[in-house]
């Protein structure tokens, strides 16, 4: 998927250490740090700029931010973790891998595409997922705005119109009852998909209509809007929204040297970060958070996700902080 780059005016570090690393400036790294900066740990976080939800006009199911738009939401953000003392900046981490220490505390060294350099006791992977769209022409120009994905996160805009699933597999089962509550209109393109008995059933009982064959192309209007759907057979089904399950693929670009375990989704739907309680992970002194890990999370789960992930890395730093003081005494 093209991706919409949102940049912001920073002063960037050339060098530095810090007790945490946060890679990625989403909701979930922007929280991490805050809870950070607000233990007076310092902190810095890398910020690529492209959040998974730029290209939204807004986020929605979150509670006292409704409809903010997504680079309102970030740069509020970013200034909340600059005003207690955290840095963000912009830039491309292309490795970070760990480094060796004579005692057991890590150490991760993170470099920038710029060649800056900065080290870190702990690092927060908050690189967040790519989506990946079915190859069907016409299709991925819409992304965003006639083409969804999430009722909850777009459900309400698109209410009431002729909306259409084009199955990727068993999960656009599920989705598809969920759309059927937003529309009585709702058309299930199987794309050769299986779809047995009982979904068909379940189809009929709602009134979704089921459309069988393959998918040729999705036609615009004259104001470049969806308008139609061409099957193979020559069939056109007008439709002015459609909704995808897309695969999620976890963001591993830059922090390949650590080694971080990854796992499939279910149904050949993407990869993620494995992970455990508060974001950790079987590398010592790395924790992930956010879509990269939990790729159905909205922006208030990667928030709390992240805040969490931030104050458990504290509480492992204040650890070994005391551990430290003791061996010196």
């Amino acid at each position: 998927m093209p991706e919409k780059t949102i940049s912001h005016s920073t002063l960037v570090p050339t060098t530095g250490h810090f007790d945490a690393v946060v890679i990625g400036g989403g909701a979930a790294g922007l929280s991490g740090a805050l809870m950070l900066a607000r233990s007076r740990r310092s902190v810095v976080v890398i910020d690529g700029g492209t959040p998974r939800n730029a290209i939204a006009d807004g986020v929605h199911g979150l509670l006292g931010l409704e409809g903010t738009p997504p680079a309102e939401l970030l740069a509020k953000g970013r200034a909340e973790v600059r005003h207690y003392g955290g840095l963000v900046v912009s830039g491309e981490v292309v490795a970070a891998e760990p480094t060796p220490t004579k005692g057991g505390d890590p150490r991760f060294r993170v470099r920038l595409a710029d060649g800056g350099t900065v080290t870190a006791r702990r690092l927060l992977v908050a690189t967040g997922l790519r989506d990946v769209l079915p190859e069907v022409p016409g299709l991925a120009e819409h992304w965003g705005s006639g083409l969804v994905h999430c009722p909850y996160c777009h459900g309400w805009e698109v209410r009431d119109e002729p909306i259409g699933v084009l199955a990727v597999g068993p999960a656009s089962v599920h989705q598809a009852l969920l759309f059927r509550q937003l529309t009585d209109d709702l058309v299930y393109f199987t794309r050769g998909t299986d779809l047995n008995a009982d979904a068909r059933e379940r189809f009929a009982a709602r009134g979704v209509q089921v459309v069988d064959g393959q998918v040729h192309e999705v036609l615009k209007d004259d104001e470049g809007g969806i308008a139609s759907v061409r099957m193979a057979d020559g069939r056109i089904v007008a439709r002015r929204v459609l909704a995808v399950a897309t695969s999620m693929w976890a963001r591993t670009e830059g922090v390949d040297g650590l080694r971080l375990p990854l796992e499939d989704l279910p149904n050949g739907m993407g990869r993620r970060f494995a992970s455990g309680m508060a974001g950790t992970t079987d590398v010592p002194g790395v924790w992930v958070t956010g879509n990269a890990t939990d790729p159905t999370a909205q922006v208030g789960a990667s928030a709390a996700a992240g805040a969490l992930a931030g104050a458990h890395i504290n509480a492992d730093l204040a650890t070994a902080d005391t551990e430290a003081a003791l061996g010196s005494v």
